[in-house]
């Protein structure tokens, strides 16, 4: 079965709701709806950083990767992090995934900050995550929260974390990028038979 993992933060662990409604999870369904046999492994933790991330990698690479979903930097942001570290961190990742699997497919979710003020640091942040999928040649998610930041009626009530609603969003937001590319792998592959596809977290 091909695998789909996603490296991410509390948006991808579906804060304070049941895995069934994160984001990862509904690609499943969606996979299995067209019938794209894919496992995805939702490799997510709550606060997550690029540097944990870069902690947590390795022992996600030790099965074979097809798709990668990168979905991590927001909190780096909130730390204050420069923007030049998390890119050096999520560059680090993106090349780790590649020396293991050098033919898998690249999802990179771009993130914005609020725009409380039109500072340097906001701009080079966004901007940060168009020159990575440039760079790697990956799909790039324009904005993860597009459609669900800053409305209410999608968001838990911190106003910061997706709801069940928001979620769904969400996964049609990554869905865009992600259906080609699945599609392509699992055309280029030609494997017979229809295993279910399933959501696993660790």
């Amino acid at each position: 079965m091909k695998r789909i993992l996603v490296l991410g933060d509390s948006l991808s662990e579906g804060f304070l709701l049941k895995d069934s409604e994160a984001y990862p999870a509904l690609l499943v369904d969606k996979l299995r709806a067209v019938g794209l046999d894919f496992e995805v492994t939702n490799a997510r933790a709550s606060g997550g950083t690029t540097e944990g991330g870069l902690r947590r990698l390795p022992p996600h690479l030790k099965h074979p990767v097809d798709i990668f979903i990168l979905e991590l930097g927001v909190n780096d942001a909130f730390l204050g992090v420069p923007v030049e570290q998390i890119r050096q961190n999520l560059q680090q990742i993106i090349d780790r995934v590649k020396q293991r699997n050098s033919n898998a497919g690249i999802v990179i979710a771009g993130m914005q900050l609020p725009n409380y003020s039109a500072d340097d640091y906001i701009r080079a942040f966004g901007q940060m995550y168009v020159d990575l999928a440039a760079k790697n040649h990956a799909a790039l998610v324009p904005y993860l929260l597009e459609g669900v930041g800053g409305n209410p009626a999608l968001s838990l009530p911190d106003r910061l974390h997706p709801n069940a609603a928001g979620q769904k969003v969400l996964a049609e937001n990554v869905w865009r990028v992600l259906e080609p590319m699945a599609r392509e792998k699992a055309s280029a592959s030609n494997v017979g038979g229809a295993a279910t596809p399933r959501p696993s977290g660790h």
